[in-house]
């Protein structure tokens, strides 16, 4: 029997909030996390590491707090950002704990955790009190000098392992770097949103590339090479690499314009070539890289570069397994810039793969979550905090792997460092942010005059 009612107000399609899904995956993620520390301790020592319990609970508290934050205040986001992160988070733990018992006088993970609770909460403040992303448009200029002056502080500091870009006040260090990156994102989200169809379909063609007047397009461009000429300063090649393929990337989304990928390429090119061959520090890198095992044939063993190649060669398909490795032999990065290599001799490509995979679903989610948005300031800002997690994958992975020259960045959660851990935890909530705004259902208002929907329902 089917019964018609014309007066039945339209049906309420809601998606599902997937928090059970959530939650079910956050418990996978503890218990493989507090596996590997296990296994670390079975392997060294033949017994459980005296403060697995605490690990263990201590990780599994954080995940359900930052559960509940997200349940609550942000019900319909994508159910993976949260497990993928505390997962990545607690396979770097194990790793760098793992390393720590080759070196006990310099134990880093408990310094790591502490930062990765630090990171946890504010990942619950910003879950908790940002309820619309669109409130960050606001503070688009304030966001870009706050981002320069924190860049320029460093410089005042002395250089460490060649770089200013360390803040260092008594035993407290951090990278003011770290936070910036996330500041300009939303400052060239603000101001590309806000001129987006200028830079798209005004201005003078040259070839196949439109280009925007300098009234529209000078603003943006100044800052970006301020901001990339301090880091170039500052020899945080990195970093600078980060903004500058950030700045093309969220360009090229606010203009639809495949020219700007090509001048970007172009540009990056040409900087490349010259900061390689006029800075001393950048010269050195760009040599290894070129010739990495040039010291070995000189008589003076292996580098870093070397090392690390030589960890992922003996890793082999499968790995050695965890606490197996020698990738401690890497030296003092073995802890951050050279995680990837304990990875990848104890878990091998296998491993190494799967964590790309969880690298690559984020970033994906990212992306999914800023074309699911209807206003472009949140499409850009999500499209620009994802790219941040790719760029930043594709600098370390490849420097470390040989593919392009080291940079000296912090691999995403898995690496020591604890400005890196807090600003990713941050991302993270900003990206759990945007995707519950592009899938919460927005009710479609039905005009004066206008007969609903027929509603009908079978029995």
């Amino acid at each position: 029997m089917t019964a018609t009612t014309a007066d039945a107000p339209p049906p309420d399609l809601r998606l599902p909030k997937r928090r059970g899904v959530e939650l079910s995956l956050l418990v996978c993620a503890v218990l493989i996390s507090v596996y590997g520390y296990i296994d670390v301790g079975l392997t060294k020592s033949g017994a459980v590491p005296p403060d697995a319990a605490h690990y263990g609970a201590g990780l599994g508290v954080l995940a359900l707090l930052a559960h509940l934050a997200v349940r609550y205040r942000a019900p319909y986001a994508d159910p993976l950002f949260l497990p993928i992160a505390v997962l990545l988070n607690g396979l770097g733990l194990a790793l760098i704990y793992r390393l720590d018992l080759e070196t006990p006088s310099n134990a880093a993970a408990p310094t790591q955790l502490i930062w990765s609770t630090l990171g946890v909460a504010l990942f619950i403040a910003v879950v908790v009190f940002l309820r619309d992303h669109r409130i960050l448009r606001r503070y688009a200029y304030l966001s870009v000098v706050a981002a320069l002056v924190l860049m320029l502080v460093p410089i005042l500091f002395p250089a460490v392992n060649g770089a200013k870009i360390w803040i260092r006040i008594g035993g407290l260090s951090f990278q003011p770097g770290e936070f910036a990156k996330i500041l300009l994102a939303v400052f060239f989200a603000s101001y590309l949103a806000a001129n987006h169809n200028a830079l798209a379909y005004t201005g003078r063609r040259i070839w196949k590339l439109q280009l925007p007047t300098g009234r529209v397009l000078g603003p943006i461009v100044a800052i970006w090479l301020l901001s990339v000429g301090v880091l170039v300063l500052e020899r945080d090649l990195g970093t600078s690499l980060l903004f500058f393929g950030l700045f093309v990337i969220m360009l090229y989304v606010a203009t639809g314009r495949t020219g700007w990928i090509a001048v970007g390429l172009l540009l990056a090119a040409a900087g490349a070539v010259a900061v390689g061959s006029f800075e001393p520090h950048v010269h050195s890198r760009v040599e290894d890289w070129l010739d990495p095992f040039a010291s070995i044939d000189a008589g003076e063993g292996p580098g870093q570069l070397a090392q690390s190649l030589f960890a992922f060669a003996a890793g082999g398909m499968l790995g050695a397994g965890l606490g197996l490795g020698h990738s401690i032999l890497i030296g003092f990065a073995a802890k951050s810039d050279f995680i990837l290599a304990t990875a990848g001799e104890e878990l091998g490509l296998v491993g190494l793969t799967a964590v790309f995979m969880l690298y690559a679903l984020m970033v994906a989610r990212g992306y999914r979550a800023g074309l699911a948005l209807r206003d472009l300031f949140g499409r850009l800002l999500a499209i620009g905090f994802a790219s941040i997690l790719a760029l930043q994958v594709f600098v370390i992975a490849g420097g470390v792997m040989g593919l392009i020259p080291l940079t000296g960045m912090a691999m995403p959660f898995l690496a020591q460092g604890g400005s890196s851990v807090v600003t990713n935890w941050v991302i993270v909530a900003l990206l759990i942010r945007v995707s519950d705004s592009a899938r919460t259902p927005q009710p479609e208002p039905v005009e004066p005059g206008v007969v609903a929907p027929v509603l009908e329902v079978e029995r």
